[in-house]
């Protein structure tokens, strides 16, 4: 069978994440799937590297190992692997990322349907999520710029220029490798080494398309990487854009013509860049920032296209200043907002564009502008996962706030306008890196949040910083994680104490939490032993409410419903089906109905849930906002390691753990106790003991009495009432 897909992995000084990487390509996809196969060069690793290579080889044959005697730089080792490559498409993987369950074979399966057509994809575009060092992930930030758009069935640069908003790495590009090897071009020594290679093949592709589906993690923060590492070899930058626009002045460049339109949008993206990595506090070392400078000067002279035009606002003043050579002044603008009295001549677009408001850096010029007003007493920002919307605990404070503390106005951040969208109707809100969003963060009095603002946000002397956490901690959490490797992969300790250096007060949901946040989460900030405030919706809820939602999702009264919440896997890249769900509805019957909830890292969902006649209704609630409308409507939770039985307890409802991978889970992630011996109600590792014991009904209400005792002690409806009269000026 011929190779479709040839994957290339250089390795240098990864030991501690080469095995997650090799895993998640070899060992998720079939032993005998041979149509794609890995190119690793040990690229003189000083580590073991070459080793954990050669033993993965061993094993599988779909592994080839190239043990290079020189050190040659990411770049240099995807070069040496090229004459390698037998697929019929190449992707260049980094190897202290990894890849989500099942991608391999799924883009193997799409690259087959590529090759049969007339006129098969040059590159790939597929999607990817960002992985951070405490655990968190994010969506692909562009992904809105690609999902809907005629990349979707395929187009050039020229039919839709708005890719070059998106990220240009090589990494979540699969690449034609007749095409690829057709251009003449070849990737740079030293850092941004990709872009040369990324750049090139994007304008002269016949055919882009891009694949809606997450098919990488890309390691963000992690100690070493260049975005996070400050060395003179960030100048490397200019090399690489040379050889860009070199390709665009070959006259017998191939591929598809280059518009003058695409080819100003190139060079205004790569000044962009080069902005950016100058502007990032600790990337370009102190004693190489003027000649830096003068390199994006020259960058300009020497490529800037024939009437150019500089953008508007406070970024084309930036660009000016930049092609003059004006690093004082530039240095003046960033810091003050402002230009220096003698420089203001000529530049008066300064006053109207700080009036539209920021983009892109000029978004720091505007935060350290707003840091110097006073601090706004009256001010609460809140937040919740990452941005994603109105929800948990903070949302609980927030109402309460509003009753005892009516002086203080609270403001909610989101992510975009979308997730705004989705807010209650008349709730408050700023989006991410707008003006406002900017002026809130530097003058609030007050930060109230379930996961940690941006460290690019200073916490200024006299504000007050709320941690509310998201859940009761069954598994290892902070700094217990370095004793468990494998869930740590990555993850920063020393970021993560500077984010709890921050914290005023965390608030806890029992004494279990309050006994492991203190050693997991080491700091100065006072212990709130409140109970969660989230809980506290679920405490006071009454027949009434319970019956409306029920009637919300559509249950028919006598039937039993059963919600279904699996939790998130590390290393697993999407919904992880242990349980069919639909063979577990045909074993319940018709008197039951099955609510599907996966969790919110997962861009994928249960799929088909058709389960057949006599079977169980089964219904996907995952887009569903509220978790605890859903609590409120369930007569039942089965789960397995997710802080939701800790608060579906407080409804006093029978809970099944259904854990089929206990014993690798509590390995991986280490627990806090054993579930098995303390648990919430019945147990089960398989499918038969589950369905038993969901028709047994109510089989174990001692586990839950004792699990309650235990768990749930501050759980009486005045959480979030505690945690307001602690942290506000409330009246009375």
């Amino acid at each position: 069978m011929p190779v479709l897909l040839s994957i290339v992995l250089p390795v240098h000084g990864v030991e501690r994440y080469l095995p997650r990487c090799l895993d998640s390509i070899l060992e998720a996809t079939p032993a005998g799937e041979s149509r794609f196969e890995v190119i690793a060069v040990d690229d003189l690793s000083p580590d073991r590297c070459g080793e954990i290579l050669d033993e993965y080889a061993a094993r599988d044959r779909r592994l080839r190992v190239l043990h290079l005697s020189e050190n040659q730089g990411l770049g240099g080792a995807r070069t040496a692997a090229l004459p390698e490559v037998r697929g019929e498409y190449v992707w260049f993987v980094d190897s202290d990322d990894w890849l989500p369950d099942g991608t391999v074979s799924a883009l193997v399966d799409e690259l087959a349907q590529e090759s049969k057509r007339d006129r098969p994809t040059d590159v790939l575009l597929t999607d990817f999520v960002h992985a951070y060092p405490d655990g968190g992930t994010e969506p692909n930030p562009w992904r809105h710029v690609l999902v809907g758009s005629p990349l979707a069935e395929g187009a050039t640069a020229a039919e839709y220029p708005a890719l070059f908003q998106t990220v240009m790495s090589v990494w979540n590009k699969v690449f034609r490798r007749e095409f690829l090897l057709g251009l003449g071009v070849s990737f740079g020594r030293g850092f941004y080494e990709d872009i040369s290679v990324t750049y090139p093949a994007l304008l002269a592709a016949e055919r882009l398309r891009y694949l809606d589906r997450s098919c990488y993690f890309y390691r963000r923060g992690r100690a070493g990487a260049i975005t996070s590492t400050a060395s003179p070899k960030h100048a490397d930058a200019f090399a690489q854009y040379d050889a860009i626009f070199a390709f665009l002045d070959r006259p017998d460049r191939p591929g598809r013509p280059v518009s003058e339109s695409l080819r100003t949008l190139v060079f205004d993206r790569t000044v962009r860049q080069a902005l950016n990595v100058y502007d990032t506090p600790g990337l370009v070392p102190p004693d190489r920032r003027k000649d830096f400078f003068r390199r994006i000067s020259e960058h300009f002279a020497r490529h800037r296209p024939a009437g150019y035009r500089f953008p508007g606002g406070v970024r084309g003043v930036q660009y000016r200043l930049a092609a003059r050579g004006a690093r004082r002044a530039y240095a003046e603008l960033r810091r003050t907002g402002r230009l220096p009295r003698e420089l203001k001549r000529g530049a008066r677009a300064v006053a109207p564009a700080v009036k539209k408001g920021v983009r892109s850096s000029a978004r720091f010029t505007a935060y350290n502008a707003f840091r110097r007003l006073p601090l706004d007493e009256h001010l609460a920002v809140y937040a919740a996962y990452w941005h994603r919307g109105y929800a948990c605990s903070p949302a609980a404070i927030y109402e309460k706030a509003k009753e005892l503390a009516p002086d203080v106005r609270g403001v909610w951040v989101v992510e975009n306008r979308a997730r705004a969208a989705a807010l209650p109707p008349g709730l408050p809100y700023v989006i991410v890196n707008t003006p406002a969003y900017l002026k809130a963060m530097a003058t609030a009095k007050y930060f109230v949040n379930n996961v940690n603002f941006p460290r690019t946000m200073v916490k200024r002397p006299g504000t007050v910083h709320v941690q509310t956490q998201h859940g009761t901690p069954l598994k290892a959490m902070g700094m217990d994680l370095r004793d468990h490797p494998v869930a740590a992969d990555g993850m920063d300790f020393d970021l993560l104490q500077e984010a709890v250096d921050r914290w005023d007060f965390l608030v806890s949901s029992n004494p279990h939490t309050s006994e492991h946040f203190a050693r997991a989460f080491p700091g100065r900030y006072e212990m709130l032993d409140t109970g969660y405030p989230r809980n506290d919706r679920l405490a006071n809820a009454g027949p009434a409410e319970v019956a409306g939602m029920r009637e919300r999702f559509g249950l028919v009264p006598g039937r039993t419903a059963v919600l279904y919440a699996p939790t998130h896997r590390e290393g697993r890249g999407g919904y992880v089906p242990l349980l069919d769900v639909r063979e577990l509805a045909r074993r319940l019957g018709p008197g039951f109905t099955l609510l599907v909830r996966t969790h919110y890292f997962h861009t994928g969902g249960p799929g088909d849930l058709a389960a057949g006649e006599g079977a169980a209704e089964i219904v996907d609630v995952s887009a569903h906002p509220t978790v605890e409308d859903l609590y409120l409507a369930a007569d039942v939770l089965v789960t397995d390691y997710s802080s939701m039985m800790f608060d579906y307890a407080v409804l006093d409802r029978p809970i099944v753990v259904f854990a089929p991978d206990w014993e690798e889970y509590k390995r991986n992630r280490g627990v806090y106790f054993d579930l098995f011996a303390e648990p919430p109600g019945a147990v089960t590792v398989d499918a038969d003991g589950l369905a038993a014991a969901l028709l047994a009904g109510d089989p174990e209400p001692g586990a839950r009495a004792r699990f309650r005792e235990r768990f749930c002690p501050w759980d009486d409806g005045g959480a979030a009432e505690r945690v307001v009269r602690r942290v506000f000026p409330v009246r009375g």
